[in-house]
């Protein structure tokens, strides 16, 4: 309950700072506390992922950004009315999505009892004998591709941020 009261207060300091270096770190603060939670659920190789990324490489990618860039948001010209109500109605809709899946932690739940003959089954449905690979390229295989075209799209928006404009023929 403790990391979760932080991540509530660290995500209001982030929505209500103007200081986009304070932004910066304190969204880098924010991925530090879920990679605690996901540590805390048992998830290490998320977790992992999550510091190390998140709390990582994005904050550093952040801080260069805005060494080239000011560091003060421009007030908003818009009323937050309409942002604030599609947040809400997302929440909602997710709250009631998770209606319907059983108690967290319950051992009858369908990827408790079907999970464990995968290992037996990857090599006769998938004929790869490494299980990992398998699970990665088949049976997770859309949410691998996924993964590799958001990091591809992350590393293409770094590229196009860092990239100086070409000198113009009249500055020479």
């Amino acid at each position: 309950m403790v990391v979760l009261t932080l991540l509530a207060a660290t995500t209001v300091g982030i929505v209500r700072v103007r200081n986009l270096f304070a932004v910066a770190i304190l969204t880098g603060v924010y991925s530090f506390l879920m990679a605690s939670v996901m540590l805390v659920l048992d998830a290490v190789d998320v977790a992992m992922t999550e510091a190390t990324v998140g709390a990582g490489v994005a904050t550093v990618l952040m801080l260069g950004t805005l060494s080239l860039t000011k560091t003060e948001e421009n007030r908003p010209i818009h009323s937050v009315a309409l942002p604030l109500f599609v947040a809400a109605l997302t929440g909602a809709v997710l709250i009631w999505g998770m209606s319907g899946l059983p108690d967290f932690g319950i051992a009858e739940t369908p990827v408790h009892l079907d999970g464990p003959d995968y290992v037996d089954r990857s090599l006769k449905e998938i004929g790869i004998p490494n299980v990992v690979t398998s699970v990665l390229a088949s049976y997770r295989g859309f949410d691998t591709l996924g993964e590799v075209v958001v990091i591809f799209t992350g590393g293409i928006a770094v590229l196009m941020l860092l990239k100086r404009p070409a000198a113009r023929k009249e500055d020479e």
